[in-house]
């Protein structure tokens, strides 16, 4: 059965920085590309950045493009995303998933697998 685990979420004061990761129990975790999405309080879940499957070639919203950093390990079948100076418009539950192809090919791309979700809360 295929698994996405999220951790690293939490509560922090605006201007800091959490590194989440993505674990990722799928055979083919290497060939896919990957991305993070979130979704905040009332609001729609959003695209927040996308990895191609060999980290070469990274895709950012323009509301973190700059303080956000996503990145792989394949070797060990995880995923990151580095966020750094937070603001509270970042609170949210952030969500991995796993793409069918291997790039991220905007809007249109299929996403196949997805976590359970971690929450981020950063306060004022």
């Amino acid at each position: 059965q295929v698994q996405l685990v999220e951790a690293g979420g939490g509560l922090i004061q605006a201007g800091g920085s959490l590194r989440l990761s993505c674990a990722a129990s799928l055979r083919t975790f290497s060939s896919r590309g990957m991305g993070w999405f979130r979704q905040g309080p009332g609001k729609e879940r959003e695209f927040v950045a996308a990895i191609n499957w060999s980290g070469g070639t990274t895709n950012y919203a323009e509301s973190v493009e700059g303080r956000f950093t996503i990145s792989r390990d394949n070797a060990k079948n995880t995923m990151f995303l580095q966020m750094n100076s937070l603001k509270p418009e970042d609170t949210a539950v952030y969500y991995c998933a796993a793409a069918t192809a291997s790039y991220y090919t905007g809007p249109n791309t299929r996403w196949e697998f997805w976590g359970q979700g971690t929450q981020v809360t950063v306060s004022s």
